[in-house]
C-alpha cells in the first residue's frame, strides 16, 4: 500500500469519512490538519498540478470569504488566488488526498480510494 497525505479537516464530515475509508485500506496516511497549517504557495501549486485544477476550482465558493475578499473577480490571476488559498486555508476544497504523485479531492469520500 502506498502512503497517502490527506489535506485535513476534522470538523468536515466528508473529511472524516475519507479518513476512515483511508485507515481501512491499512495504508500509512499522513495527516495535515491545512487549518492549522496552511500549504504555502509552492505547496498549491504542487497540489494544482497533481489535480489537475485551476486555483478558482480548488476553492470553496460558497464560503462568506469567498465573497468578502472579492475572490468572485474573474480578472484575478492565477497567483492572487493562490495567495487567497494560502491567506485563507479555509478556502481549501477538503479533503484532498495525495499518493503516487497523483492528488484527487474526496468528494464524495470514496473518491480518495480512486489513487491507492
Amino acid at each position: 500500500m502506498p502512503n497517502v497525505t490527506l489535506y485535513h479537516n476534522p470538523r468536515c464530515s466528508k473529511s472524516r469519512d475519507a479518513l476512515t475509508l483511508l485507515q481501512n485500506t491499512g495504508c500509512h496516511i499522513d495527516i495535515i490538519e491545512y487549518l492549522k497549517t496552511p500549504p504555502d504557495a509552492n505547496a498549491i501549486k504542487t497540489l494544482l498540478a497533481q489535480l489537475q485544477l485551476s486555483p478558482r476550482e480548488l476553492m470553496r465558493t460558497k464560503e462568506a470569504e469567498y465573497k468578502e475578499l472579492g475572490l468572485d473577480n474573474p480578472k484575478l490571476t492565477d497567483d492572487e488566488l493562490i495567495a487567497a488559498l494560502v491567506a485563507t486555508p479555509k478556502l481549501i476544497e477538503r479533503p484532498i488526498a495525495v499518493a503516487n504523485g497523483k492528488a484527487i479531492i474526496g468528494r464524495p469520500p470514496i473518491q480518495v480510494l480512486s489513487i491507492l
